[in-house]
């Protein structure tokens, strides 16, 4: 992967070609970056550079890093046990898997990644086991003489364990040895980790960048692309995910709504709360992924419903499917009386099941909340 096939970000292009040929080169260097806004597919092309550029056979060599076998190019990333891996999951157990998947979601988010390895049903980590291979890895000197370069992708999943045996070789590598961490979340890892980085901030792609990137490689109109970069919120994978109008969303919404008319409707109402504790037990039948990503989309649902409310259609880009729903008449039920503690209360079921909280009881505390939640009046100015 190359710079020419990153979408927008130049400024970061520019600065890390720049600051390579001058040979100020950081040995642990953290990319930090929402989904979709281009840090591991940045990375990859960086690594590239740094092994193709001062290599004696650049043709080589490029063509080896486009097909991620470059045996100085080194991954690690989240993994867990699978139907082919049954224990001590590694990533060099599921490179061929990661291959593809940089083929075909170069731009995908930890979802995406665990879907494709069929383990959506699980939390992937990068464990200890992960963190002693890349030790025996890095203490090998380099295949070609050159740059020994290792991508951790979503460096926030390092257990503690994981994180502090890799404390040692990311303070003082060996030689010419290139730590790329990438994350979505930097609040996450661990202070000693961060503290021995230099830091680079994606900022979310602009509409104009996606839309450009949507028409030459989705092969679709300027005004379809156009639509579909003000819905992405600067994702471009989310914008691709829009595009081939992927089940997930209108599952995610019909939920939502069912959801948010059983909690209106439970107020004052027992009989209803028998709705919501089988809407709970249908959501805890799910994988924790699949639960983190729904209340990723109710946060957005909750926000987008106050944009509306307040008066700014123009930042309003979500379109619901279902016939039977007007999320202008949803939205006057969210305003500044209860959207923080919404937003605060999603969240904290987010975190909950992160950690392997019981999703059912979670599930079931967040709609008790929201059905007070939901009937909290806006105080009169």
């Amino acid at each position: 992967m190359t710079f020419e096939e990153i979408i927008g970000q130049d400024h970061i292009k520019q600065h890390l070609i720049t600051s390579a040929e001058n040979g100020r080169i950081p040995h642990a260097q953290l990319f930090i970056g929402k989904e979709g806004t281009g840090a591991l597919p940045t990375a990859i092309a960086y690594a590239q550079f740094l092994l193709c550029n001062f290599s004696e056979n650049t043709e080589a060599c490029n063509i080896k890093c486009s097909k991620l076998q470059h045996p100085d190019l080194h991954f690690a990333f989240p993994v867990t046990t699978n139907d082919s891996v049954k224990k001590h999951p590694v990533s060099d157990l599921f490179l061929e898997d990661w291959r593809t998947f940089i083929n075909e979601q170069p731009y995908g988010g930890l979802f995406n990644w665990l879907q494709h390895i069929g383990v959506e049903n699980k939390q992937g980590q990068i464990g200890v086991d992960e963190a002693e291979d890349i030790v025996k890895k890095l203490q090998l000197k380099s295949y070609e003489g050159g740059f020994k370069v290792m991508i951790i992708w979503m460096a926030e999943k390092m257990n503690t364990a994981a994180a502090n045996k890799l404390l040692k070789l990311i303070e003082e590598p060996p030689s010419k040895t290139i730590f790329l961490l990438v994350s979505e979340d930097d609040g996450q890892i661990i202070n000693t980790i961060k503290s021995r980085c230099q830091a680079i901030h994606f900022p979310a792609l602009g509409n104009d960048d996606i839309a450009n990137a949507l028409v030459q490689r989705e092969r679709v109109s300027m005004n379809e692309a156009t639509k579909l970069a003000h819905q992405s919120e600067g994702n471009y994978n989310k914008a691709v995910h829009l595009l081939h109008n992927d089940s997930n969303d209108i599952i995610f919404e019909q939920w939502f709504i069912t959801w948010i008319r059983s909690a209106f409707k439970a107020k004052g109402n027992a009989a209803v709360i028998q709705d919501l504790i089988g809407w709970s037990e249908e959501i805890a039948k799910s994988g924790r992924e699949t639960q983190k990503q729904f209340l990723q989309y109710c946060l957005q649902f909750f926000r987008q419903a106050l944009l509306l409310n307040y008066g700014t259609p123009d930042l309003v880009f979500l379109e619901t499917k279902s016939a039977n729903f007007d999320l202008s008449k949803f939205a006057p039920f969210v305003h500044s009386a209860n959207i923080l503690t919404i937003e605060k209360e999603v969240s904290d079921a987010q975190y909950h099941i992160e950690r392997n909280g019981n999703a059912k009881i979670i599930l079931l505390d967040l709609s008790i909340k929201l059905t007070r939640l939901l009937h909290t009046k806006e105080a009169k100015v």
